[in-house]
């Protein structure tokens, strides 16, 4: 029977996307000249299993391409070639045009065939030539053993005869794997003769099709050794049990730890099959993608592997449930309702979807090294094109955060580390003369804080220019000329879009179109971002992200008749509103003073158009001190009901987007909540003020003409204050 591959293609390229980005890092941290062979046999491993599966799916061109590749890699595994920059640089592009081979065979474009050639040829260059060994020798062929086959006097591989049997276990066709492809494999490397042993096959009633019972027995002879007839099970090693025996030479099994233990093959055989050029059909594919977006394409991916201990929790809570239901039945078809076993049932409920909802949520948890791993290589590449010399640091990156907050955050990691190599990092020779190490360091940390994630970039580099940026604002007019700034407003331009301070445009930097994208961006994922910077010693980017989009804990609150929902991280306090600290006694106008310091009162019936209730007149609202963007502000609401975790639903996909919320959720009563986007809510208010406050009523420090506070949240830590809105950028 013949059996569907094609379901296994998406299994393939997740694998074998992910099997590049460990041969990237793998490379990335080879050192020249020094003794790489536990790293290399490991990139030399993630190749193989590439070429492997393409060969089992019949895709031809990502084979041919991976078979240079693996002769590349196992000459310098063996000692016969030296790790040279050169060669590194050129494995690194092939990695790159392999990725989008695979987007493209995946995807079904086309592949510009230009690209694939010209780094084909270089590769075959680095096949081609020979490699001085540190000393200045060519590093020979290991001398032949008992273990190796020997050579000829022309240094190809003496003709040699094998006996390989075959035993696969029952499961290996449903890994998508074909005997007879690996047979075919074989054809290459010699002539052969089978055996097949059809001894274990079970009567009619009980053969399952999708199972492998035969045994096949191969004599093999040809110019081969047992490290290249390894290779070619390499990929089924796993799955089956797979005899090597020399039968012209004595004792010479198959090492006793697996395939990995067998001798090193040379490049003879590989170097002889596929090198050229590949034919115009092969190399039909689509247009080639840059690298970064084809590093983005692999954390798009539609599925998620998921660790089998977050399977079983899973499992177990859905036991827990089902237990919990059939309790309830129970009572429910009792003649009489026993009050308190209904309450227990219920409690053991609400526990029990509690824990499920927390196990299905941590399913959707990725560690954050799916978007860490691309940067090593974007460092490498820009520091070499700057001229600079840069160390990039990761901490954290085994710190989990939701797939779809992942997938996003993505592109302003990247335009924060071309900034921080660009504008914050100074050449070798700057860094020397300012008393600095040559070398520049870049750290990236991620870690857990409360409920959401912080992401930490941080550079050793020259810090922000405040003058500079002072002084370029005032030349676009976005600061006036007698405006007078802090250092954190100072700061906080470089957001403004198409802001920047570079001298010149290059392919890198310099056309301001970089953190402005990187500020939305994190706003859209509800997030924040803050600056420190310290002139002369580098500056660090704060971001703060919430775990996941999907689930969020909220305060209910009562506006009127209507119910909404505030984010409880943007919430810093519930206090009751007093008239008497207002600078207007207007309900809902005005500022008002709240811990020696003036912040905004937005009242949101005002905001939403929400007609006053007859159940409100003369009540005593609240404010609702909330912070957003590192501001603050006060909503006046009529009540606070509940604290609880809330399923977010999109409002643009089950109507439209309306300004100031972000999204709706479904009550315990059945009834819908709207949620509170508190950023939005302050844009709205900042736009419906005819004047600003006046500067009498500001805080004590601040710059007059901004009408939000200027202060550091509780907790004393100073943070950046937000991007500001369209009327404070104008000119005064």
């Amino acid at each position: 029977m013949a059996i569907d591959v094609t379901k296994f293609h998406q299994t393939f390229f997740e694998e074998s996307l992910e099997g590049l980005e460990l041969m990237e890092s793998g490379l990335l941290e080879l050192e020249v000249g020094a003794d790489n062979n536990e790293a290399i046999n490991q990139i030399f491993r993630a190749a193989h299993s590439i070429k492997g599966g393409a060969g089992t799916f019949g895709f031809t061109a990502v084979t041919e391409f991976t078979h240079l590749l693996e002769t590349i890699l196992d000459r310098r595994r063996s000692g016969q070639a030296e790790v040279t920059q050169d060669a590194v640089d050129v494995l690194l592009e092939s990695i790159d045009v392999l990725r989008d081979m695979l987007s493209a065979t995946r995807d079904g474009n086309e592949l510009d065939p230009a690209d694939v050639v010209d780094v084909q040829a270089r590769l075959q260059e680095l096949v081609d030539r020979d490699v001085p060994a540190p000393d200045g020798a060519t590093v020979p062929v290991p001398a032949p053993n008992e273990d190796a086959p020997t050579t000829g006097t022309d240094g190809d591989t003496a003709l040699g005869t094998w006996r390989i049997v075959f035993k696969p276990q029952a499961h290996l066709f449903r890994t998508g794997n074909d005997p007879v492809r690996i047979l075919g494999e074989l054809a290459e490397l010699g002539s052969y003769t089978v055996e097949a042993d059809t001894s274990g096959l079970p009567s009619l009633a009980d053969l399952d099709v999708e199972s492998c019972y035969t045994v096949w027995t191969i004599e093999l002879e040809g110019p081969t050794e047992q490290s290249a007839i390894s290779q070619v099970f390499e990929w089924v090693e796993d799955d089956a049990e797979i005899t090597i025996t020399r039968l012209d030479t004595p004792a010479a099994p198959t090492a006793p730890d697996g395939l990995e233990a067998s001798e090193t093959a040379t490049d003879a055989p590989a170097a002889g099959t596929g090198t050229g050029t590949a034919d115009a059909e092969r190399r039909t594919g689509g247009e080639r993608r840059q690298a970064e977006a084809a590093h983005g394409a692999a954390a798009t991916t539609t599925s998620i592997r998921v660790d089998i201990e977050k399977i079983d929790t899973l499992i177990n809570m859905v036991g827990e449930l089902v237990i919990t239901q059939s309790m309830l039945q129970e009572l429910a078809q009792g003649n009489a309702i026993n009050t308190e076993k209904l309450r227990e049932g219920l409690a053991d409920l609400e526990r029990n979807t509690r824990e499920l909802q927390g196990s299905v949520m941590q399913i959707r948890m990725l560690p954050i090294s799916f978007s860490f791993n691309r940067l090593p290589r974007l460092v490498r590449d820009l520091s070499g094109k700057l001229g600079k010399k840069v160390e990039l640091k990761i901490h954290g990156e085994s710190t989990e955060l939701d797939k779809t907050v992942m997938e996003k955050i993505g592109d302003p990691l990247v335009h924060l580390i071309r900034n921080a190599l660009d504008h914050g990092l100074e050449t070798p020779e700057v860094r020397v003369a300012n008393g600095k190490p040559e070398t520049g360091r870049i750290n990236l940390d991620a870690y857990h804080e409360g409920g959401n994630i912080v992401i930490e970039i941080a550079d050793d580099g020259t810090g922000l220019n405040t003058q500079r940026i002072l002084a370029k604002a005032r030349e676009r007019g976005l600061v006036g000329e007698d405006d007078q700034l802090t250092e954190r407003q100072i700061h906080d331009l470089i957001f403004h879009p198409g802001f920047s301070t570079a001298e010149a445009i290059s392919d890198i930097s310099g056309r301001g179109v970089g953190m402005d994208v990187v500020k939305r961006n994190i706003m859209d994922l509800g997030g924040v971002i803050e600056v420190h910077s310290v002139a002369g010693r580098g500056s660090r980017f704060r971001i703060r992200l919430p775990l996941t989009l999907a689930i969020l804990d909220g305060q209910v609150v009562r506006v009127r008749d209507q119910v909404f929902i505030v984010p409880l991280v943007s919430i810093v306090e519930s206090i009751l509103f007093d008239p008497v600290l207002t600078s207007s006694l207007a309900r809902g106008a005005g500022v008002y003073r709240h811990r020696e310091a003036a912040i905004p009162v937005i009242d949101l019936s005002e905001s939403f158009g929400i007609p006053p209730a007859s159940d409100t007149e003369g009540s005593t609202p609240l404010l609702v001190v909330v912070e957003a963007e590192g501001t603050r502000a006060g909503l006046l609401v009529d009540d606070l009901l509940a604290q609880q975790q809330i399923v977010i639903k999109s409002l643009k996909t089950n109507f439209r987007a309306v300004p100031g919320l972000s999204g709706a959720t479904i009550l315990g009563d059945g009834t819908v909540a709207m949620i509170l986007d508190v950023n939005s809510v302050l844009g709205l208010y900042r736009q419906s003020m005819p004047a600003r406050p006046a500067p009498d009523a500001a805080e004590p420090g601040s710059t007059p003409g901004h009408d939000v506070e200027d202060t550091a949240p509780a907790g004393g830590q100073s943070q950046t204050v937000s991007e500001p809105s369209d009327e404070e950028k104008g000119p005064r």
